[in-house]
């Protein structure tokens, strides 16, 4: 059973700054793409970012400059910086492994981690 784990959620206040974290239990993630989503009460996961297994990435409008995905490969982990953060990023924000990057979208492959809660206060 793949694990994926997710660390780094918090609260923080507007303009501040998060680092998420995701580590997979398995190796072969080196050579996936992966990506983090967000669900926010009462609306749909959407997708945040995406980052191929060759490190390119792509971003939803909204946090496009301000977030910046990344990948340690050695590591098994999946990073997502964010700053310059907004009442409107409050969110539940889940790991997700496994899917496939287009070039202009990342779509969710079947692994999902537990989901880190991430709020912002006005």
């Amino acid at each position: 059973q793949v694990q994926l784990v997710e660390s780094g959620g918090g609260l923080v206040q507007a303009g501040g700054s998060l680092r998420l974290s995701c580590a997979a239990s398995r190796s072969t993630f080196s050579g996936n793409a992966m990506g983090w989503y967000r669900q926010a009460p009462g609306k749909q996961r959407e997708l945040v970012a995406g980052v191929s297994s060759g490190g390119n990435t792509i971003y939803e409008d909204s946090v496009k400059g301000r977030f910046t995905i990344s990948r340690d490969n050695a590591k098994n982990t999946v990073f997502l910086q964010m700053n310059s953060l907004k009442p409107e990023d409050s969110a539940l924000y889940y790991c997700n492994a496994d899917g496939y990057y287009s070039g202009s979208y990342y779509y969710p492959g079947r692994y999902w981690g537990q989901g880190t809660q991430v709020t912002v206060s006005s």
